[in-house]
This record gives C-alpha cells, sequence and structure tokens, in this order.
C-alpha cells in the first residue's frame, strides 16, 4: 500500500513555508509560517540562518516523494533530496529551480547499504547545513508469501522501511530541537492491519506508527513535531516493484500522489499526530474496532493471498 485531509484537520489555509532567496511572486508567507515564527524570521539561530536550513526528503526522485520535494519548495524551504536514482533527483532539481525554487542538496544514495546514513550527514554537513525537517519517505514493499520471497530481499526491506528511518529520526535531533523543527515519516494504513501475503511490509510500517507516536510524545517539549502519514493505495512505482496488481480496494482507496503529499504537508505544519488522506482510508482504522483481531486477519488473507493474473 503506498496524501487530502489531516485527521481532525482544520488546517486548510494558504501557502506555507519561509521565503526563498530565489523566488517567484507567487512564493508569500503563510499564515501557518507565520504561526512558527522562527521559520519566517531572517534571525540567525546559533550562527545558522534560514539559507543554511533544509528539509531532508528521502525516496525523493518520484511518487508521493517528489510530490513533497514539489510543495516543500513551492513553500520556501531549502531542500536536500535523498534517492537512489541520480538522474531521477537531477530531472527534479531543475524543475525546482525552474519553478523559482532554491536548488537543492543532491545526495545519491541507496538507504539498503549499512554507511548510507553516515554518507547523508556527512554530505550535509560539507554544505554546512543543519536539517530543519525530516521527510523519511524512501520505502518498498514485497508481495507474496514470506517464506517463498527472498530472504535477502525482505532483509533489505527493514533495512530501508525501519533502520534507515528510525536513524534519520534520531540522527539530526539536536538541530530538529534547535529549529523547532519537525519529522515527518511515512507509515501506511497496512500500519493498522495484519498483513498476509505482505507479511514483512506490514510489520514494517506497523513499527513506523508505533515509533513515530511515541517519538512525537517525547520530543513534544522540546518544540518538535512528529507526523505520521498513513495513506492507503497510491498509483506510484510502488505497486510494480512489490509485484501487486491493483485490484478493487485499490479503486476504493486510491489517492493522488500530489493529494496525499499535500496533506502530509498541512499535517505536519498543523502538528497533526497521524495523517489519513481519503475519507476510505480515514474510515478503516475506526472500522478496524468492530470486529475481531482474527477476523481481521481472515479477511486481509483473503484479500491479498488471492490469485492475481
Amino acid at each position: 500500500m503506498a496524501i487530502n485531509k489531516p485527521v481532525g484537520d482544520n488546517a486548510a489555509g494558504g501557502p506555507l513555508g519561509p521565503n526563498v532567496t530565489r523566488r517567484r511572486a507567487s512564493f508569500t508567507r503563510s499564515p501557518e509560517r507565520q504561526l512558527y515564527g522562527h521559520v519566517t524570521s531572517a534571525r540567525k539561530t546559533n550562527g545558522v540562518g534560514i539559507a543554511d536550513r533544509v528539509t531532508l526528503i528521502t525516496g525523493a526522485s518520484a511518487g508521493i516523494g517528489a510530490e513533497l520535494a514539489r510543495i516543500f519548495a513551492s513553500k520556501g524551504h531549502r531542500l536536500a533530496l535523498v534517492d537512489r536514482r541520480a538522474d531521477g533527483l537531477t530531472t527534479l532539481a531543475s524543475e525546482i529551480v525552474d519553478a523559482g525554487g532554491t536548488a537543492p542538496i543532491l545526495i545519491p544514495c541507496d538507504l539498503q547499504h549499512p554507511d548510507a546514513c553516515d554518507n547523508i550527514a556527512a554530505s550535509l554537513a560539507a554544505k554546512g547545513v543543519e536539517v530543519e525537517f525530516v521527510v523519511n519517505n524512501a520505502g518498498f514493499g514485497l508481495f507474496g508469501h514470506a517464506i517463498e520471497l527472498e530472504r535477502a530481499e525482505q532483509l533489505a526491506m527493514i533495512t530501508v522501511n525501519i533502520l534507515a528511518l528510525t536513524d534519520l529520526s534520531l540522527r539530526f535531533s539536536d538541530s530538529l530541537i534547535r529549529h523547532r523543527g519537525g519529522i515527518l515519516n511515512l507509515a501506511s494504513l497496512a500500519g493498522f492491519l495484519p498483513g498476509p501475503g505482505m507479511a514483512v511490509y506490514y510489520a514494517s510500517k506497523g513499527y513506523v506508527l508505533s515509533f513515530s507516536e511515541a517519538l512525537r510524545r517525547e520530543l513534544a517539549p522540546r518544540g518538535v513535531r512528529v507526523t505520521t502519514l498513513c495513506p492507503g493505495s497510491v498509483s506510484t512505482e510502488f505497486q510494480a516493484r512489490a509485484g501487486i496488481k491493483p485490484g478493487l480496494e485499490h479503486q476504493m482507496l486510491d489517492s493522488a500522489a500530489s493529494d496525499v503529499a499535500r496533506a502530509g504537508y498541512l499535517g505536519l505544519m498543523a502538528n497533526k499526530r497521524v495523517v489519513l488522506p481519503g475519507f476510505g482510508t480515514k474510515i478503516i482504522p475506526f472500522l478496524l474496532r468492530l470486529f475481531p483481531r482474527g477476523f481481521i486477519l481472515a479477511a486481509i488473507g483473503h484479500l491479498q493471498l488471492r490469485k492475481r493474473g
């Protein structure tokens, strides 16, 4: 499973974000960003000015990640973009600059590698920037029986979906606290469910949801927002890589990647705990309370383990 109005959201509002040095006239200061005055202030914090703060986005070259990059850039954030595909990052960076945004820092990097997060931190340090927001979007899934799928691929999924996300959520905590920034972690509707047919993926998203909610509680007194984005089905490269042919449930829960990204951005800026974009996505966690766990397990198993041509 792979963003649209946040849960409990009343943040309908205009553009959000600090002004950028190179911008079109349409890049304006918003009420939401005025609320967090530390972002729009020209004052330096501990010697670090606005131009030296970045929003770090992983999995940024396509899908929800690319849409998140576009919306953060359009609201004035300077970006540091991470993806294993350097050509996709270059294309996206050119688009952002052409639209009047600041040129992003590009970090071609495969999060499956054990030194990936060290390399990301080293690249940012070399540019003399500090992280204000972390957007952990990178992740992937695999469809099939766990015992029949490649074990190495499933362990790589855990590395990207859990280990890298946890590392990047914790690694930049000092600068997040210093700049009163935030973390947006991409989970999934799958995080609320058991997942026969995608056992490791569903479990990884359950971890993201639980970890992010707990981290939110710990960081709140320090002025750091943590929001978990839980979309349903989104038409991106995710399905092809996972080996899924979308069925009826995809049509019922489908959201555009741009809508998902906007909902996630608005949710983070409004300091929402969880964002469930789309009516169908919002109602499912509520419905889960009405049925025994065993029934849900059997239903998901029947849905996902049926043969898809």
